[in-house]
């Protein structure tokens, strides 16, 4: 049975505000002393120099993956995290090694704990961008932020600074989110006790916060060199195409690769927001994204869709200022896509298995099409 520890009317838990979509305590970075999955912390920390040699499938496919017996509470909820944190990326690994064609079968070793642990976290059996970052962090200082220079990664694919700052840059914004859920939460029990509340300053909070992790996700070129991201990292996140799950199912299998994509925030604010985009092949795209979401973020989402709709003239300074943000934040995003996946390639999927370009240009213009 999926995981039920968080599901229902989330939106106004504290957790949000002061966390946003990460984790309500810092992901576990090991398994307790004597635990039977603690082998997996050397697998993972060994991974990135495993994955230089050819043999490196014949010798994921000879090991022993303990199999997830625990009963599932808030206690142990970190531990399955991280235990999907680690066989995710050895399946990824596995699949997409670089240097390597992609494989087209995921050994029963592989596929079968995967596809248990995704089945209690309610979610496709790959690795997502919860388990790429949401759950793949940890900080030095345990009492400072949740900030780049304050936080690190958990486990890779290679040994190079880029990847980890690649995921930290994501970290950070996430934790920023946590200021748009506060607004976002106000603003909705102010809603309830008076439809025409003034938001002014609950709005002007979340166009600051959007604003702040535009400022973050520029910083992407500061350890992220764009031939590197393409060639050494990107690969391992990539979607995957025709795998059989042996033991698992005998038909080929198609999940979307971990992608930014799979964040909740955007389609927070979208439903947020009210922005109308218009159905394609591309939008459908994107609300496949959300089946690779915790299941708890999908019902904030949800929760956040049914508010009711403020857009109205008292605040539209406000409202375009968040508008604004969104748009320059889809605009850094655009720019990135160009400079690190677009000049190196002809295909126009990103590891998400989505056309990127496309599809970004669409919800930039459709966001600003929506001021006031």
């Amino acid at each position: 049975m999926p995981i039920t520890l968080s599901q229902g009317s989330e939106l106004l838990k504290p957790i949000y505000s002061r966390r946003g979509f990460l984790p309500d305590a810092d992901p576990l970075a090991a398994f307790p002393s004597g635990s039977p999955y603690a082998a997996l912390d050397e697998i993972g920390r060994d991974l990135p120099s495993l994955l230089y040699d050819e043999g490196f499938r014949a010798y994921a496919r000879a090991l022993h993956i303990p199999k997830w017996e625990d009963p599932i509470s808030a206690e142990t909820l970190p531990q399955l995290r991280l235990y999907y944190v680690r066989v995710g990326f050895l399946a990824s690994a596995y699949i997409n090694q670089v240097g390597e064609e992609p494989a087209t079968t995921l050994p029963h070793n592989l596929a079968g704990p995967l596809v248990d642990v995704a089945g209690l976290l309610g979610r496709p059996p790959i690795l997502s961008y919860d388990g790429y970052a949401l759950y793949n962090w940890k900080r030095f200082r345990k009492d400072g932020p949740i900030a780049l220079g304050n936080i690190d990664t958990i486990q890779n694919f290679v040994h190079m600074y880029d990847e980890r700052w690649f995921i930290l840059v994501h970290v950070e914004i996430e934790a920023i989110a946590a200021e748009i859920l506060s607004a976002i939460a106000t603003i909705k029990r102010r809603l309830a006790g008076n439809p025409e509340a003034d938001l002014s300053a609950e709005l002007w909070r979340i166009a600051n916060a959007v604003n702040r992790q535009v400022d973050v996700l520029k910083r992407i070129p500061e350890h992220m060199d764009a031939t590197l991201y393409y060639r050494t990292f990107r690969p391992y996140i990539r979607f995957f195409e025709n795998v059989t799950y042996e033991g698992v199912d005998r038909a080929p299998m198609q999940f979307r690769g971990e992608t930014g994509a799979q964040s909740s925030i955007m389609p927070t604010l979208i439903a947020f927001m009210k922005i109308p985009h218009r159905r394609t092949a591309l939008t459908d795209h994107l609300d496949d994204m959300r089946n690779y979401m915790p299941t708890e973020h999908r019902a904030l989402i949800e929760e956040v869709a049914a508010m009711l709709d403020f857009r109205y003239a008292t605040v539209k300074e406000p409202y375009n200022a968040i508008l604004d943000a969104m748009a320059a934040f889809r605009r850094v995003h655009y720019r990135w896509a160009e400079e690190y996946i677009s000049r190196w390639t002809d295909d126009p999927r990103g590891t998400g298995g989505t056309p990127y370009t496309e599809w970004l240009q669409q919800m930039l213009v459709e966001t600003e099409a929506h001021r006031l």
